[in-house]
């Protein structure tokens, strides 16, 4: 990511955050959008799991 929308986007997230937040709020932001562009980019490059093989492994009803 280029660095000024980088910092354009950590701006948002501070603007979205209640004013009592604090530092535990702010990593929480940052750690789920982060996992999310992660998982973005895993679902592009086609590091996927299917439901059925998640249902299969850990046994769970279909």
């Amino acid at each position: 990511m280029e660095k000024t929308v980088l910092k354009k986007e950590v701006e948002n997230m501070l603007n979205d955050l209640p004013e009592d937040a604090n530092w535990d709020d702010l990593m929480y932001k940052i750690y789920v959008r982060q996992s999310i562009e992660q998982g973005l980019i895993d679902s592009k490059a086609g590091r996927t799991v299917s439901n059925k093989q998640i249902k299969k492994k850990y046994q769970l009803a279909e």
